[in-house]
């Protein structure tokens, strides 16, 4: 929910061309950059690249985009790459490369280009100032916290939510006895036949044992993992549909606060 979001946001977005003119910015066209901008390829619309291109450094942490240039050396294509085949190479002298595998959309083989044919837009560099980081290296944990709560949930209730238990006897009984009486137990009473009658006999007793969705607190533990993957991507929580949104009248404030900590930064960022 974060990263559509955020990617859905940026790239419903008008990209304008300007120009410096008195110290003044203003919007302008021009036959050798408009073109590309507004079709950025054959087979993406604006929106559909920009969100690709979002994407790409949301999920990966690094966006690459190609530019391919027509016979007077003007860009007349943008294409965003797969990240994962896109390595950054500095030379001894400090020169950045970037080696491509073979990529069939943009119609490029495995080949080396100088950086000047790369947009590398890149954030979170903790290791190296080529190498961005997704916010999902923060997150993981709680991510995984967040999947086991539900594969758990799923569990128990594909199980008529009713939890497991242990069959006990009043005298100690071999472990072939036991497993006998296991599986003639899930047998007559598992999967659908969850409800149905138990009769007990020879002393034996039923108990159950597995924490409930109440005692364990499963919505709050869920909504907890919910919120730490928010503030690894600055999204707010209600934004996504966690929790109640603030109680203000000023939508506006709201748009506010959701552009300068959460969209502010990916936007200049594409723009420079």
């Amino acid at each position: 929910s974060c990263i559509t979001l955020i990617a859905s946001d940026i790239s419903k977005l008008r990209v304008k061309l300007v120009q410096l003119q008195d110290g003044v910015w203003t919007e302008t066209t021009n036959p050798a950059y408009s073109p590309v901008l507004n079709s950025p390829n054959p087979i993406q619309n604006r929106i559909q690249f920009w969100e690709n291109w979002i994407l790409s450094k949301l999920v990966r942490g690094n966006t690459y985009v190609l530019k391919v240039r027509d016979n007077r050396n003007v860009v007349s294509d943008l294409y965003v790459l797969n990240p994962y085949r896109v390595t950054p190479l500095v030379s001894d002298d400090g020169q950045v490369f970037y080696r491509l595998q073979q990529d069939n959309i943009a119609g490029i083989p495995d080949t080396t280009v100088p950086a000047s044919e790369i947009i590398h837009d890149r954030w979170n560099c903790i290791f190296h100032p080529l190498v961005g980081i997704s916010p999902l290296y923060a997150n993981n944990l709680a991510a995984t916290h967040g999947l086991r709560i539900q594969q758990n949930s799923v569990s128990f209730f594909a199980n008529a939510s009713n939890p497991g238990g242990i069959l006990t006897a009043p005298e100690t009984i071999s472990e072939e006895k036991a497993e006998e009486f296991k599986d003639r137990w899930e047998n007559s009473f598992g999967n659908e036949n969850i409800g149905r009658v138990a009769v007990l006999g020879n002393g034996l007793s039923f108990q159950k044992v597995a924490i409930t969705a109440v005692d364990a607190q499963l919505v709050e533990q869920a909504r907890w993992t919910a919120e730490i993957v928010c503030s690894t991507f600055h999204a707010p929580p209600y934004k996504i549909g966690i929790g109640e949104p603030p109680k203000y009248n000023n939508i506006q404030a709201l748009n506010v606060e959701y552009y300068s900590q959460c969209l502010q930064s990916p936007i200049e960022a594409a723009e420079l």
